[in-house]
């Protein structure tokens, strides 16, 4: 297969391919996913012929994103996710905790959204500064 890309999208793939291998490898230590790390080392190997060479680093024969690439501002963006879904869980956890658990159904899920929303808003204005936690 043969794909072509501007600079700009390459770029863009290189970001994309990065940020799946590390949702589905940064949590796994031992355990890796290798298909998805020489994946991702083919994919960064293209970077010496589309003038980004900057972006990949050789480390024991292996293709990796680049130190440079590392911390180039890719993390902020994992980073952004990674809240976005933790507030979103949370908030989720909690309306279903004011709601003893209550199997989501028709007659309560505008409740529950209800509730969900009122939490993101919480989080939105205060983070963190407002969480108790009773044992």
């Amino acid at each position: 297969m043969t794909m072509e890309f501007t600079d700009k999208e390459f770029r863009r793939l290189l970001d994309m391919v990065y940020i799946g291998n590390w949702i589905l490898n940064s949590t796994r230590e031992d355990d890796r996913i290798r298909d998805y790390d020489e994946l991702e080392s083919k994919v960064f190997s293209h970077c010496l012929k589309n003038g980004c060479a900057a972006l990949m680093e050789v480390v024991d024969g292996e293709v990796l994103p680049s130190r440079l690439f590392a911390e180039g501002g890719i993390h902020e963006a994992i980073m952004d996710y990674e809240d976005t879904v933790f507030y979103e869980i949370l908030a989720e956890e909690l309306a279903r905790k004011d709601m003893d658990f209550a199997p989501i159904s028709t007659e309560n899920v505008d409740e529950l959204s209800s509730r969900i929303d009122e939490y993101i808003e919480e989080f939105e204005e205060n983070g963190m500064a407002n969480i108790s936690c009773d044992k």
